[in-house]
């Protein structure tokens, strides 16, 4: 548990959140919620929850659930993968330390669910194109992403998107949408300048000169926050390949 930063923005570890203030409290519901919506999604078969950190998702897909054959974890962080097999790893269960654009069991998965990942990749199309290659046929991917900028704010954050660009990622792979769950987290602007809770701290630094280096992130924000408020944007997408 030492190697874990659990106040990181990146980082979700459901037994420390009563620690962490409202912030993380209120992202860990959107969290459940995203995994709840997937479970209702899952096809008969086996899973595979790709950048799965401390493992609590997969065990809420997967746990009691008689569909999921075989359930697997995958994070590229070895702490994360660590705690997930002391804390959930059971017989139809189990995780391993894999990078997500090189991970190559040897088989497909029915189910494919990666949520709040695509964001941190350099180059999202070649993610989408590893998902298809793990994918079975008539198997579902589910996928979730922030639709309001969030790479200005978010150090860890590679590329925004909008629900179209993130749909767009789809459509070489045949992959058909099926559903779609909207989330909204409004938060504090004045909060987070004062950094009053310790998920602040992993807010980008000098987030002024990153303005002045890059100004069509700071004209995003300005749209993003006349448009919609102070708030931040999530969807979920189930798609399913066909068979």
């Amino acid at each position: 548990m030492s190697n874990l930063d659990v106040g990181s923005l990146e980082r979700i570890v459901p037994d420390e959140i009563n620690t962490e203030g409202i912030t993380a409290s209120e992202t860990m519901k959107l969290h459940f919620e995203r995994y709840t919506f997937a479970k209702n999604h899952l096809v008969p078969g086996t899973l595979l929850d790709m950048a799965c950190g401390v493992g609590y998702g997969t065990a809420m897909l997967a746990s009691g659930n008689s569909q999921i054959s075989k359930a697997v974890g995958v994070d590229v962080s070895q702490a994360a993968v660590d705690y997930a097999r002391r804390r959930y790893e059971t017989g139809s269960i189990s995780f391993e330390h894999a990078d997500a654009l090189t991970y190559s069991p040897g088989f497909r998965f029915h189910n494919i669910v990666s949520l709040e990942t695509v964001e941190h990749v350099e180059h999202p199309a070649e993610l989408f194109a590893r998902f298809s290659d793990l994918l079975a046929p008539a198997g579902r991917l589910i996928a979730s992403v922030p639709v309001t900028p969030s790479v200005d704010g978010n150090p860890h954050h590679k590329n925004n998107f909008t629900v179209n660009t993130f749909r767009r990622l789809a459509a070489p792979h045949s992959l058909t949408l099926l559903g779609r769950l909207d989330q909204t987290q409004p938060f504090s602007p004045f909060a987070l300048a004062r950094k009053t809770e310790p998920r602040a701290h992993g807010l980008r630094p000098n987030m002024a000169r990153f303005y002045l280096q890059h100004p069509s992130h700071f004209l995003l924000r300005l749209w993003s926050t006349l448009a919609y408020g102070f708030v931040n944007k999530y969807v979920t997408l189930v798609w399913e390949r066909e068979s």
